[in-house]
């Protein structure tokens, strides 16, 4: 009995070895220093960034929502096709060419989705200059750099760090798509953790940065769910501001809650800006189902304002649904406003397809 309460004990002590070793990221050419971040990650961070002007890498694990999905880079357009043929070739972390992408092109994602990724953050004179998130399945090089991985290291913690880069950068007015800052808003919703809604409610409301708003509603119609759509509602579709309105229908777009189509339909049929129905429209038809070719059908028929109309038959050329081309061959043929009839016939013109060169021969040679 003893024996195998060992064997029991031994086996345990294998596997849990093993789970801590597959929750680590996959590292090459590093300067690998394991620490423990228990008394606190800011000041964990902050010591590190301030002991050294050189270059160097600090990252940590988050719990993450378990999707299928790679996050990881590329160096340049040819990679890109050979990650997509096989697999995620990793990320020279180094390497100022290329950039990063988020999304199911990998081959090495393992057989169930992990719910945890890797945030990394890049420090150089003392500040940190880059912010960083990959999945499991990207491995890293690290050119010979020092890496310091941090454990123990608490969500909210996490989430307080990066906010704090997001307001120092947005109160300087240096908010730029390469900043830390931005990228922090991305690393924020990734967590799997209700701190990061609180995070990113505060970024959303009126009063921020413009171009942060935008970058936050985005991320909340990307990675926040129910919680994200609620802030969407509460925050972007209601601004009085028709620029942020017309930005934000791209992040109701993006959300896979059903009640985000139905937001995105009733910003397309009732908001009081043209422009943002015409760009509910477009992204109404990215999405490319029938249902959504019906609502811009019905936007052609019922919107009052011409330029709406033009762009409701410019969607419809660009949806990728079977019907789309009847469609417009039908609006050709039978709108009773002749610049419908004309924006049809142009997208018409414009289209790969037998049946829309059938059509214009038609009334060509008539």
């Amino acid at each position: 009995m003893k024996f195998r309460k060992q064997n029991a004990i031994a086996i345990m002590l294998v596997l849990g070895a093993s789970l801590a070793s597959a929750q680590k990221p996959k590292v090459a050419n590093a300067k690998l220093q394991e620490l423990s971040a228990a008394s606190g990650l800011k000041a964990t961070v902050d010591g590190l960034v301030q002991k050294q002007a050189g270059p160097l890498w600090i990252g940590y694990l988050i719990p993450a929502a378990a999707k299928e999905r790679t996050m990881c880079c590329f160096d340049s357009v040819e990679s890109i096709a050979r990650q997509k043929a096989n697999c995620c070739m990793g990320c020279r972390m180094e390497s100022e060419k290329g950039g990063s992408f988020n999304g199911t092109v990998s081959d090495c994602s393992p057989p169930e989705p992990l719910p945890y990724a890797f945030i990394f953050f890049r420090a150089e004179a003392k500040q940190i200059t880059k912010v960083r998130v990959y999945s499991p399945d990207c491995a890293l090089d690290f050119a010979n750099l020092p890496l310091y991985w941090l454990e123990d290291v608490k969500p909210e913690q996490s989430v307080e760090l990066l906010a704090g880069m997001v307001v120092a950068e947005n109160a300087e007015g240096t908010y730029r798509k390469k900043d830390p800052a931005h990228q922090a808003v991305m690393a924020i919703a990734m967590h799997d953790a209700p701190a990061a809604d609180t995070a990113l409610e505060k970024m959303v409301q009126p009063g921020q940065r413009e171009s942060l708003r935008e970058n936050v509603a985005f991320w909340l119609g990307v990675e926040r769910g129910k919680k994200g759509l609620e802030l969407l509602r509460k925050y972007i579709k209601e601004d009085p501001d028709d620029r942020v309105r017309e930005k934000g229908t791209f992040a109701f777009s993006q959300s896979k809650e059903p009640e985000a189509l139905k937001e995105l339909i009733g910003m397309a049929r009732h908001d009081q800006s043209p422009h943002v129905r015409g760009q509910a429209i477009f992204w109404l038809a990215q999405i490319g189902s029938k249902k959504e070719a019906e609502q811009i059908t019905a936007a052609i028929e019922d919107d009052p304002d011409t330029e709406v109309k033009k762009k409701a038959v410019f969607a419809l050329s660009q949806m990728h649904d079977a019907d789309a081309v009847p469609r417009l061959i039908n609006l050709a043929r039978n709108h009773k406003n002749p610049v419908v009839r004309k924006q049809a016939i142009f997208w018409l013109g414009q289209a790969n397809d037998p049946r829309a060169l059938d059509f214009l021969e038609e009334i060509l040679t008539k």
